[in-house]
């Protein structure tokens, strides 16, 4: 996808459409997250980064495109194909962590620094082990989703399941939310003190 509007996008991003298209995954975020989330983890130097759902990798090519050399990034999926095309990609960045495993079995098992952003782009983090993963974020962190908007690719029954998720961040006391009708709609927490 080429959009004039965008500018700066990364140098592997090209080749990862290829990629995503040669091999049929449809599930990839958009240029404009990816753009969201290059200028979120640049307000973070010398950040600790966490994907939950590194799927083909675009995400994270706009995550390492806003990392400071002293940021660290970890992204997980539990697909270990996708996994092995983002270690070709990416393997070489010793800032990057690219894991394959269960989310959930990660998340419970996490026990290091809490992270500055966190990207939930898979269904453990956001549909489930919400509350796992919101204790992992530090005071002044971002917690990003997208695709909150109706999806073509959405089972049925799956507007409820968003719509649960929404309320359920709307209860917390603890973040602050910006909801945005924007990309494939996004939301946008952070955490207070």
């Amino acid at each position: 996808m080429k959009d004039t509007n965008i500018s700066d996008i990364p140098e592997m991003y090209a080749a990862l459409e290829a990629k995503a298209k040669e091999i049929g995954f449809t599930m990839s975020s958009d240029l404009y997250i990816g753009t969201l989330l290059k200028t979120l983890v640049t307000s973070k130097p010398k950040a600790n980064l966490l994907e939950l759902g590194t799927g083909i990798g675009l995400s994270l090519s706009w995550m390492i495109a806003g990392m400071d050399s002293a940021s660290k990034l970890t992204t997980l999926d539990n697909d270990p194909k996708l996994t092995a095309i983002a270690k070709e990609y990416f393997g070489h960045d010793q800032r990057v962590q690219i894991v394959c495993e269960d989310g959930t079995s990660w998340i419970n098992n996490y026990r290091g620094e809490p992270f500055d952003l966190i990207f939930a782009d898979a269904w453990p983090g956001k549909y489930s082990d919400l509350a796992a993963v919101l204790t992992m974020l530090k005071v002044g962190g971002f917690y990003v989703i997208d695709d909150m908007s109706v999806q073509p690719n959405w089972p049925e029954g799956h507007q409820e399941k968003v719509n649960q998720l929404i309320e359920d961040l709307e209860q917390r006391k603890d973040l602050h939310l910006t909801k945005m009708n924007w990309s494939t709609g996004v939301i946008i927490a952070v955490k207070k003190c």
